[in-house]
């Protein structure tokens, strides 16, 4: 932009005075024309020489618009700190001890947490109003029968991705659990940020089949997180996972796009199998041939099982939430079978 030489001054200090401290600061309180300000508003406005035709607006100081985002006291704060002792403060694990850590950007710290019974709650995971108790009284035999071309190819599918695992694992059911649980935790989570999207698209609600989905896919990491503690999986099943999730959950996600009812059966059916090698779990557990180790913290916590609790009551709580899983998917998939819409049935919500 350019300004005659007559004109520039004028011009350029009335657009200062308008946009001057609205545009030179963000601090709750203005600061005016100081420091940083001060050079970069010398820059914006700059009066030419006499003689000299014209005069730039330089563009560069419409950055400052963006100089900080802190609030004024927390700038000024940030600036005494000495640069060793700056990288104390992105969050507790890296603040020295003995500091105080900023618990998030603007300094708003997080209240504190504890139990029913007052200690202090030691996860960040998970808060207490997000454990429960598992429905152990679930029917654990249910099965659905296949019926169509879609029902029949989903359950051959799945029957088809059971033998592999079997070769694989064998019987170490521990390291089993684990695998499953991360191929187990990709649907809901998938069809969630699908549901999702498509409630965007349409401006519909989804009846909360958004929330029971997400819901499952976090049940289903707790899972994992859980038998991470028994089991310390080895460097070949970590690829073996980063290989298995990252081709399921590309054809899953295709596979839902094309057909939602062939995709939640899929996942009833998978939740079955997970039935299976949960009994077979407790089976060995049963005969000893799988040490019965004490229940992990973590597991504890989040069913809220009582102290004493080993590995078998966590494999038997964990089997409990795949049943509901199981009926879960295979609702879904019989609504779609109907013709209807998942949002026009409620969503089972309040259990994982």
């Amino acid at each position: 932009m350019m300004i005659g030489p007559r004109h520039g001054s004028k011009l350029a200090g009335a657009t200062l005075a308008a946009l001057g401290q609205r545009m030179f600061a963000t601090a709750s309180v203005a600061r005016g024309f100081t420091g940083e300000a001060s050079t970069g508003a010398r820059y914006f406005y700059s009066v030419p020489p006499r003689g000299m035709p014209t005069a730039w607006l330089g563009a560069p100081a419409i950055g400052l618009r963006h100089e900080s985002t802190l609030a004024l006291g927390e700038k000024e704060a940030q600036q005494q700190i000495p640069a060793k002792d700056k990288r104390g403060i992105a969050g507790s694990d890296g603040a020295r001890k003995g500091e105080k850590a900023i618990a998030s950007y603007w300094g708003v710290e997080s209240p504190k947490v504890t139990k029913g019974d007052g200690t202090e709650w030691r996860w960040t995971c998970f808060r207490p109003w997000e454990t429960y108790k598992a429905d152990m009284s679930i029917d654990l035999k249910k099965h659905h029968a296949p019926l169509t071309f879609l029902d029949k190819l989903a359950f051959w599918t799945v029957k088809s991705l059971r033998y592999p695992t079997d070769l694989f694992f064998q019987r170490r059911y521990g390291c089993r659990a684990m695998m499953l649980e991360t191929v187990a935790a990709v649907p809901g989570m998938v069809g969630g940020l699908l549901l999702h999207c498509k409630s965007l698209r349409r401006f519909e609600h989804s009846g909360g089949w958004i929330k029971a989905l997400l819901e499952e896919a976090e049940n289903e990491r707790m899972h994992l997180m859980s038998f991470m503690e028994v089991a310390q999986p080895r460097w070949y099943e970590r690829a073996l996972v980063f290989t298995v999730q990252g081709i399921f959950f590309n054809a899953y996600f295709l596979g839902y796009l094309i057909s939602p009812k062939f995709a939640h059966r899929v996942v009833g059916y998978l939740e079955e199998e997970a039935l299976h090698s949960y009994t077979e779990f407790l089976k060995e557990l049963d005969k000893g041939n799988i040490e019965n180790v004490p229940a992990p913290a973590i597991a504890m916590d989040y069913w809220q099982l009582p102290e004493g609790s080993t590995l078998r009551d966590v494999v038997l709580v964990v089997r409990a939430d795949e049943a509901h899983h199981r009926d879960v998917n295979h609702f879904a998939s019989d609504i779609h079978y109907q013709g209807r819409e998942l949002r026009e049935a409620p969503a089972p919500l309040g259990y994982h």
